[in-house]
């Protein structure tokens, strides 16, 4: 990128919300269902039909205003925002203009110069339009599914203080993980549960006034934004160092071939002719309601990883994963509440919980292994009864048969030896049969004496306490 031009990006991102009915009316949002199975005569615009306000959208809303530091208007109202597609019924959309439920928040990334805090202009609600399906078998036509017609929709809108791709995308994913966090999206990029229109410009370095923007529409992949973002930057570059002007439009990402290409002159907010929608009343939020919100909220991911630190003592890293996902927090949590030691649960979790999660495509809420029985392993652990490279395979029959540590302990005669006196038997032999290690360990080569341990506890079927086994060993060469 010319260090001549700095880049300007703003997103607006829609998220979908996990309301078991539509925004106006008691159509289910359940996804993948036939198409045209969930609608009814609000959401498909037929005349005389009045929509109704859900009351769990707004609800939603306040949480996701409140989590991202805006303030939460005591009156807002819904407009009509007119324009014609083919899967919009009503040809316009029920959305928020003038006085939008959530206004002038803040969100803060990490950058390579430290902690950002990017603005958000605005939040509101507002219903999805329908999708259109296109012939896959060379068919010249397309197809409308309604389904997705009222589904209920926020949109967050950020200033335009990201000046890089990699900015934007550690500002999606942070609000990402918040809605999620927050319960009101599950934030499924492949479903289009979570996407994102990018509007980038570029200007002379130390110009205050804007460029000319282009909008990047409907992508849904922080991958995509990142590509998306990257090229529309040397293309507008290029274009100005041309000799060319960037034009106003909106354009599409080609992922396959990693361009954008233009779809649509962008339309400007007059073009919509938004007026206030005369079947809604103007919808009133007193503080009460707000506060109520605000006693629910969750803990967030980044306070939750200021406490994995101060409080368990982990490392940056360590609290990353953990908070990563609000049900893998949850069951660090419980397991650090039964068995007593952080590290040594975060240890267990992020290693083989979440090795088996993913090679076995589970989520954690269908984790066999429950908190209860990782720390009854552990505790077995700590005990002596089993060495951790025991523990790992003892896991793994928790995972495939849910039985109990101390049962498949038993049942399989897996207690560790501790008996000084059979350990330094099975160490003797060792040192007799390996005596050119022996020798090379003597001569100041002192690797060798992890061959050895390996020998000890080869002949101890892994059974041997490796503790006493280092010891006796390190005893006896010396």
């Amino acid at each position: 990128m010319s260090s001549i031009f700095e880049p300007v990006i703003g997103l607006e991102v829609h998220v979908q919300l996990t309301t078991n009915s539509k925004i106006f009316c008691g159509c289910s949002t359940a996804f993948g269902n036939t198409p045209n199975s969930q609608t009814c005569p609000v959401c498909l615009g037929l005349p005389g039909a009045l929509p109704v306000l859900n009351r769990q959208v707004v609800e939603y809303a306040i949480r996701a205003g409140l989590a991202t530091n805006c303030r939460i208007a005591d009156k807002s109202i819904f407009a009509r925002k007119n324009y014609f597609y083919p899967d919009l019924p009503k040809g316009y959309q029920i959305s928020q203009y003038e006085r939008p439920i959530c206004e002038h928040g803040w969100l803060e990334i990490e950058t390579e110069g430290g902690p950002k805090k990017i603005g958000i202009t605005r939040i509101h609600m507002e219903e999805d339009a329908g999708k259109l399906l296109h012939s896959e078998s060379g068919e010249a036509t397309s197809r409308v599914d309604l389904n997705r017609a009222c589904t209920p929709l926020l949109e967050i809108v950020s200033e335009p203080d990201m000046r890089s791709a990699d900015e934007a995308v550690a500002y999606l994913k942070r609000l990402h993980e918040i809605v999620v966090y927050l319960g009101i999206c599950d934030g499924n990029l492949e479903e289009g549960s979570f996407r994102c229109d990018a509007n980038v410009s570029v200007r002379p370095r130390g110009q205050q006034e804007f460029g000319t923007r282009a909008e990047l529409k409907n992508i849904n992949s922080f991958r995509f934004i990142k590509e998306a973002i990257e090229y529309e930057i040397e293309r507008q570059i290029e274009l100005i160092e041309d000799g060319g002007k960037v034009v106003q439009e909106t354009r599409l990402f080609d992922s396959e071939r990693g361009v954008t290409r233009s779809m649509r002159g962008k339309e400007e907010a007059h073009d919509y002719r938004y007026f206030p929608d005369p079947d809604l009343v103007p919808l009133t939020i007193d503080q009460a309601w707000i506060d109520r919100v605000r006693e629910s909220l969750p803990e967030l991911p980044e306070a939750k990883r200021r406490r994995y630190r101060s409080e368990f003592g982990l490392p940056e890293f360590d609290a990353g994963v953990l908070t990563a996902d609000r049900g893998i927090a949850e069951y660090f949590e419980a397991c650090v509440e039964r068995h007593g030691n952080p590290k040594t649960c975060a240890n267990w979790v992020m290693g083989e919980v979440l090795r088996n999660l993913k090679e076995k495509e589970v989520a954690i809420a269908e984790c066999p292994v429950t908190p209860e029985l990782l720390c009854g392993l552990l505790d077995r652990i700590a005990d002596g009864t089993i060495s951790g490279n025991i523990g790992k395979k003892v896991f793994e029959e928790i995972w495939n048969s849910g039985k109990t540590a101390d049962a498949i302990i038993e049942e399989k005669g897996l207690k560790q030896v501790t008996d000084a006196g059979a350990i330094e038997a099975m160490v003797d032999e060792v040192l007799a049969n390996c005596q050119a290690q022996v020798e090379q360990y003597r001569a100041g080569q002192t690797k060798v004496l992890g061959f050895l341990v390996g020998q000890v506890m080869k002949a101890s079927r892994g059974k041997a306490n490796p503790q006493l086994v280092n010891e006796l060993l390190r005893k006896k060469l010396d």
